[in-house]
């Protein structure tokens, strides 16, 4: 219960700080609207999750929640400017390519490990959708903020890098991502890959991915005011969550209990970063 009154005070501090300011709909800010939204989904798909005793369906609906709050803000929001479309578009083309990524693979390997000892416990299983609810809150909170602000503000050389930005951070993970698939196909579970991106990065996938959030922040700082400022925190939410968290440390344990005294896996993670690519190999 205590993790469900983090993550109930976590969404509280980013949904009033990103309303802040910005426009209203039905006597509730937009912003508002889009985190209840964003909560009650998660609560909704976790009852048949939870009844058929499955995660097939947890990341397909984590990137479908993205879409449908991007969408609801941008609709009630009315007229948008060229910054705000930009920010919604990469949400949603980032959601449709790693939904449907993440849909096909578990769908190819017929189950997710992580959920195994959840499932079965009703209250941890919700507390797992709501942790989801939260990531999208906090990750997506600078957009919708920017895109319920209600402000506009034209797009000058800063907003060019924020955009190459999240295109480098996209097709960074969209590469190692299509690596790592292809590897896995080709020589099974049991190997580790070094090729391509993940000879420069044990996790160039996550660098990818905080790049292209790091972008869109960056995109929407403009159009930010007063509290909304703390919505900011997305890309360190981001960081924060794969480096320190769920993401890098689970998959590392992982590897080092698979691999941990292969010479060859020993000399890969003494000269190969964790996460910052090891630019000089370029040369």
């Amino acid at each position: 219960m205590k993790v469900l009154f983090v993550i109930a005070i976590f969404a509280l501090v980013i949904t009033v700080s990103g309303s802040w300011g910005g426009l209203m709909l039905y006597t509730l800010p937009i912003m508002s609207w889009a985190v209840l939204g964003i909560f009650a989904i998660q609560g909704l798909s976790f009852i048949p999750a939870f009844l058929c005793q499955t995660e097939r369906y947890y990341d397909l609906i984590g990137s479908l929640t993205y879409i449908s709050v991007v969408v609801l803000v941008l609709l009630g929001s009315g007229e948008v400017d060229l910054r705000q479309m930009l920010i919604a578009l990469f949400i949603l083309i980032w959601a449709g390519r790693l939904g449907s990524f993440l849909f096909i693979r578990i769908a190819q390997d017929g189950s997710d490990s992580r959920f195994d000892k959840i499932k079965p416990s009703a209250l941890l299983f919700f507390r797992t959708w709501m942790l989801q609810g939260l990531w999208v809150t906090v990750t997506a909170g600078a957009a919708l903020a920017a895109l319920s602000s209600g402000r506009s503000v034209q797009l000058n050389i800063v907003d060019g890098v924020a955009i190459a930005l999240w295109l480098s951070g996209f097709g960074i993970e969209v590469i190692a991502d299509r690596q790592k698939r292809q590897f896995r196909q080709a020589h099974g579970s049991d190997a580790f890959i070094t090729a391509g991106l993940w000879s420069l990065s044990r996790h160039p996938n996550y660098f990818g991915e905080i790049m292209l959030w790091s972008g869109v922040a960056l995109l929407a700082l403009p159009v930010l005011d007063s509290w909304q400022y703390l919505t900011l925190i997305s890309p360190v939410f981001v960081y924060l969550l794969l480096v320190r968290i769920s993401g890098i440390p689970l998959l590392e344990k992982k590897s080092n209990r698979r691999w941990g005294v292969d010479p060859a896996y020993i000399a890969y993670r003494k000269n190969t970063p964790v996460l910052i690519p090891k630019l000089k190999k370029f040369r």
